[in-house]
């Protein structure tokens, strides 16, 4: 395919030579023989002859002919009606390249020929050669320049194929600055992000099998424990897993549509504060702060506010304070807790699926998509999320979402 591609290229750089060559060549043998040069040397020549007498002797006529010929340069004869040569002048300097023969009738019937030398100077070679040698040189110019284009074009076709056959840590040679090492470094900054989406999406699906096994597990012993000795302990225990379950698949789904489709809620103008509130209840909390509309998707941000809630409650400790505030030109939501706080080195870390703090087995629990769903809602909504450490210990929680126009 790359040998195809340079020999298209370079053919089609010879072929524009070769027109160019035939073009100039008819141009050529078109006007080589211009009429207005010729026109010229007629009229010269039909002045010459004016010049000449028409009664006089050879001698009169030989001493006329020197005159005229040393005025103008020409090899003058004059010819009899049989052919004879009544007089005759020859430049002192013989000339090198003669024009066509101009002949004019003379009376008496002599004939008056002239021989000159073409008025913008001697013809040059036949002008194929030089268009011959400027193509060859065009031809040898070319050669490096198609062959350097077609190879790189052929490098940047074998990543592609390399990194669509699978290995997608393939990248393109990016040299230069044209268009080529443009659509290179375009290729190699997709090729990562498909790369890292990938990935991600191995590590989310893997994550999510190992968390789904254990309330699947729970669940399994506890229906057989049930079935062998019934009791309402027992039955709480499996609804329990049974609502864990069905939270953690809730999650995961809602995830899987923020990363890979689009939402089609619809988007309303909402009052921030009124919405924390009411989620704050729900715990038997209460949140402060001042009125703040954004536009957003109500069913998204309820979930946002309890993820943070319950996250607070779960791996923090009392008191937990939410307040709602306009920071600048953002409302910014905070829920803060007392806790142990987030190690450190890993504050932004907890937004990551099924993030697990360093030193904690799976007994100790993890953080599931709760804060991961929290900084992808956010950001679907145009804004951010944030986990900070303040000094007084816990763990601090900023969302900042832009403002609804007033």
């Amino acid at each position: 395919m790359g040998s195809r591609l340079f020999l298209k290229i370079y053919l089609t750089i010879i072929a524009s030579i070769v027109t160019l060559g035939i073009a100039g060549a008819v141009s050529v043998a078109l006007l080589g023989k211009q009429p207005e040069e010729r026109g010229f040397h007629s009229a010269r020549g039909a002045l010459i002859a004016a010049a000449l007498p028409e009664d006089g002797d050879v001698r009169s006529l030989q001493e006329v002919l020197d005159r005229l010929g040393a005025a103008s340069g020409a090899e003058l004869e004059v010819l009899a009606a049989d052919g004879s040569r009544l007089a005759h002048y020859m430049p002192a300097r013989p000339i090198a390249h003669v024009f066509e023969p101009v002949e004019v009738s003379l009376s008496r019937d002599r004939t008056l020929i002239m021989r000159l030398e073409p008025p913008f100077g001697p013809r040059r070679r036949h002008p194929l050669i030089l268009l011959a040698v400027v193509s060859g040189l065009t031809a040898l110019v070319a050669w490096p320049v198609a062959r350097n284009l077609t190879r790189r074009l052929e490098r940047l076709r074998q990543s592609v194929e390399t990194w669509g056959a699978g290995d997608l840590g393939t990248r393109a040679q990016v040299s230069g600055t044209d268009e080529v090492a443009v659509v290179a470094r375009s290729f190699n900054e997709a090729a990562a992000r498909v790369e890292a989406m990938i990935a991600s999406g191995k590590a989310f699906l893997a994550n999510a099998s190992h968390e789904l096994r254990s309330p699947l597990a729970r669940l399994r012993m506890g229906v057989e424990l049930y079935q062998n000795d019934p009791n309402p302990a027992r039955r709480e225990e499996i609804e329990r897993n049974l609502d864990e379950l069905d939270m953690l698949v809730g999650e995961i789904l809602l995830s899987s549509r923020l990363n890979h489709a689009e939402v089609t809620e619809t988007v309303e103008r909402v009052e921030l504060l009124a919405l924390a509130a009411e989620e704050a209840a729900r715990e038997g909390l209460e949140a402060a702060g001042e009125a703040v509309d954004v536009m957003g998707n109500p069913r998204l941000l309820h979930r946002m506010v309890r993820n943070l809630i319950q996250n607070a409650r779960r791996h923090g400790r009392p008191p937990v304070e939410i307040t709602v505030a306009m920071r600048g030109t953002h409302a910014e939501l905070v829920v803060r807790d007392h806790g142990p706080g987030i190690p450190a080195g890993e504050a932004d870390r907890v937004f990551e699926p099924f993030y697990r703090p360093g030193g904690h087995g799976e007994a100790a629990g993890g953080w599931g998509l709760g804060l991961a769903l929290v900084r992808q809602i956010a950001e679907w909504h145009g804004g951010s999320a944030r986990c900070e450490a303040p000094a007084e210990g816990g763990a601090r929680f900023v969302v900042t979402l832009p403002p609804a126009g007033r």
